[in-house]
């Protein structure tokens, strides 16, 4: 198993530890409810370093980003974060991805941890037809970059603490190139829980200075560590895809609900245009929807979806009881007919039919 540079942290400070991605990860340290109020009421750290970054530069740069990415990346700009999926040829997803443009010719982007290896592949496998190479315009940094994720509504003070320049304020999907600490870091305010904050990039060498920086900066607003599973309980909550779960090699972005990042513009020839397009067209089988119970019962990831007549329709992507709801909620994937808000269905919990109702989400 991997390490990252704070799991000696983890350790001494009682993290339940367990493999994620092929890394020692902490999933919880006080308890996951008690985290998840903490990073909706004051603020928390996250280690995400498990997460893949790859540099993508050179004359060619966007045209092959236009190629992969279901976004339209021409309309970022210098210190912008955008969010794509990347179609796999096949109708499904390789992944979904941030893409962070530096300059015309310099970009990063931000994976998720398990498909890093699979992303670094598919993303040279396509650099190729533009003349693009390992080791050249193409480069996977993910062992050299750790990352902490500092989310809540008092996460931006700390932050500041540590920052000579104002970064309190900065918007929504941007990014800075900063010094924290003393330490040359990626700013970003992009956030997987949706109580605000800020990723932080920075080199392995920096980061136990980074850390202790940031707690001492974070004593006086109550900081404390979160793992891995009030992370998912929060993006859950906010109705944030996971990748494995809610979107994989066989959804594709429309089925998902990610028709807001499939960019049909003229002259952005992405792979999957023609067969997003069709389906656009003639519209989706299958829909990911957010349900919340009605009846008693925690859904589940792979728990079946029916009818209320028994019929079965669907499957769980995700489930949870929502610390801050107190109720169970959960993302699936269901016919098409039945994704209408309001629709009530049942989950099948124990071989019972457990009532639930089709919502908008975010669920908070």
């Amino acid at each position: 198993m991997k390490t990252t540079a704070f799991t000696k942290y983890h350790i001494a400070n009682g993290a339940k530890m367990a493999e994620f991605a092929g890394y020692n990860m902490p999933i919880e340290f006080s308890g996951i409810n008690d985290e998840h109020a903490t990073v909706r009421e004051k603020a928390g750290v996250f280690d995400v370093s498990h997460m893949g970054e790859i540099w993508v530069k050179g004359e060619r740069a966007l045209d092959l980003l236009q190629h992969i990415a279901s976004n339209d990346v021409s309309k970022l700009f210098d210190g912008k974060v955008q969010y794509a999926a990347m179609p796999n040829g096949k109708g499904g997803i390789v992944d979904d991805i941030l893409i962070y443009k530096f300059s015309d010719t310099k970009y990063m982007l931000c994976v998720n941890a398990a498909n890093t290896d699979k992303d670094w592949a598919h993303i040279c496998a396509e650099g190729e037809k533009f003349g693009m190479k390992a080791g050249v315009e193409l480069e996977n940094a993910s062992d050299n970059i750790a990352q902490l994720a500092v989310q809540g509504p008092l996460a931006m003070k700390i932050v500041q603490k540590m920052c000579d320049e104002p970064v309190e304020d900065m918007v929504y999907y941007t990014f800075k190139q900063t010094k924290l600490a003393g330490c040359d870091v990626i700013l970003s305010a992009t956030g997987y829980t949706g109580s605000g904050g800020c990723e932080i990039y920075m080199y392995n060498s920096d980061a136990d200075t980074i850390w202790e920086a940031l707690w001492a900066a974070g004593e006086e607003y109550g900081l404390k560590n979160i793992g891995l599973g009030a992370r998912d309980t929060l993006r859950l909550e906010k109705g944030f895809c996971l990748y494995g779960n809610d979107i994989d090699d066989t959804t594709s972005p429309l089925e998902a609900g990610l028709g807001w990042v499939t960019k049909f513009v003229d002259g952005k020839d992405f792979i999957d245009r023609d067969f997003l397009a069709k389906q656009k067209a003639e519209g989706v089988e299958r829909k990911l929807v957010g349900f919340k119970m009605i009846d008693r019962g925690i859904p589940r990831h792979e728990y079946k979806i029916a009818s209320l007549e028994g019929e079965e329709i669907g499957h769980v992507t995700s489930g949870t009881m929502s610390p801050t709801l107190k109720v169970g909620i959960g993302l699936g994937y269901v016919k098409a007919e039945y994704a209408a808000i309001g629709t009530q269905i049942a989950i099948i919990i124990r071989d019972r039919l457990i009532k639930a109702e089709v919502v908008k989400y975010p669920f908070v």
